[in-house]
Order: C-alpha cells, then structure tokens, then sequence
C-alpha cells in the first residue's frame, strides 16, 4: 500500500513539509522497486533516500536552531540515529542478493514507512508550536 501525505504529518513550515513529502515520494519509489525486485532501481532510491535524507536533516536542523527550537540539539542526535538505522537496513538489503519474497518486501517497505512517519509524529511535529508563529515559508538557508 502507497504511503500518503495526510495533513497531520504537516510541521507547520512549508520548507519542511516539501522535503517530508518527497521523502515519501521516495520510499513509495523503493516499495515497487522492491516488489518489482529491481536490485538496479533498488541501489539508485536508497542512494537517493539517504542522500535527500542527510540534505533534508541538515535544513530541518538549521530551521529548528534559527526558530530557536528548545530541543534542536535532540534532534540532531535522533537525526544521526535515524541515518544509522537506514543505514543498517540498506546493508541487510546488499545482503539478500539478488532475490527476496514478498514478505521480505513488504518488512523493508514497512520499516521505510515507519522510519519516516513515527519521527515526523513523534519528534519533528513537536516543533510545530513554535514553527506556527513564522511565516509558513520560514527558511533559516
């Protein structure tokens, strides 16, 4: 099942927002790339995940720290973690070669969708108080 944007998810910056919502563009991408067991579109969307995912905590970080953001330094360090966790998966997925079932797919695709979702709930909207008294368009770049 497709991952979708849903309101709830928005942070309150329109910056923010935009990169959440590619992100998820993103691991839709890696779901049918899985499912299609297309280890070549495979390699190229988790490059292209962890590649956007550094760029994207970077400018979150630098928001968060320009709004004077209260637990920015926490979340630079949940940043790290997450990287290292996306890591780890990215090496378990070298790991199966070049086939792997469904179910494996849909345990990597799961794990993708709740990487992301459960640290937007749980930590980056956490910032949205704070982030509602700029202007949606806030960029600290």
């Amino acid at each position: 099942m497709k991952l979708l944007w849903r309101e709830e998810l928005s942070v309150g910056n329109n910056v923010i927002d935009a990169d959440h919502k590619y992100l998820i563009e993103i691991i839709n991408m890696v779901q049918q790339s899985l499912e299609a067991k297309d280890r070549a579109e495979l390699n190229r969307l988790l490059d292209d995940l962890s590649n956007y995912s550094l760029v994207h905590f970077d400018r979150e970080e630098k928001i968060a720290n320009a709004a004077g953001y209260a637990q920015a330094q926490q979340l630079g360090l949940s940043h790290q973690a997450l990287i290292k966790q996306l890591e780890q998966v990215r090496a378990e997925i070298e790991e199966m070669g070049q086939g792997w079932s469904a179910e494996v797919a849909r345990h990597f695709t799961n794990f993708l969708r709740d990487w992301l979702i459960n640290h937007v709930i749980n930590e980056d909207c956490l910032m949205k108080p704070l982030l509602e008294k700029f202007s949606p368009d806030f960029d600290a770049r």
